[in-house]
C-alpha cells in the first residue's frame, strides 16, 4: 500500500509525516492488502476563516475493483484530527468491502 501526505498550508515535519503514516498503516492494517494507495491532504482553513476546527483532514483511499473512497475530518488539532480521518477511513473501507473482503454492491 501506497501512502502520500500532501501538506497544502501545513507546515511539513518528519513528526507529522511519521505520525500520518503510522496512523494510516494502524487504521487499515486489516484491509492493506485490497488498498493499493492513500492519499492524505492536510489543511489549515485558519487564513480564510475564524472560529473553531480549522484543522482539515482528507483521506482517499483506492481499492483494488472499486472506485477509491474518500472522508473528511476537521478539527483544531491536527494530529487528533488525522486520528479521527483515519478511523472514519477504515469504518468506510470496511462497509465498502463487507465482513469477507468482498466488494458489498448492495448500496
Amino acid at each position: 500500500m501506497q501512502i502520500q501526505v500532501n501538506y497544502g498550508d501545513v507546515e511539513v515535519s518528519p513528526t507529522l509525516s511519521e505520525h500520518v503514516i503510522d496512523r494510516v498503516n494502524h487504521a487499515l492494517k486489516h484491509r492493506q492488502e485490497r488498498v493499493t494507495r492513500v492519499e492524505v491532504h492536510l489543511r489549515d482553513d485558519k487564513s480564510k476563516r475564524k472560529g473553531q476546527s480549522d484543522r482539515r483532514c482528507v483521506m482517499e483511499a483506492r481499492l483494488a475493483g472499486c472506485d477509491p473512497l474518500a472522508v473528511t475530518h476537521r478539527g483544531d488539532d491536527i494530529y487528533d484530527t488525522v486520528n479521527r480521518a483515519a478511523e472514519k477511513l477504515a469504518r468506510a473501507i470496511s462497509h465498502r468491502l463487507g465482513r469477507n473482503g468482498k466488494t458489498n454492491h448492495s448500496h
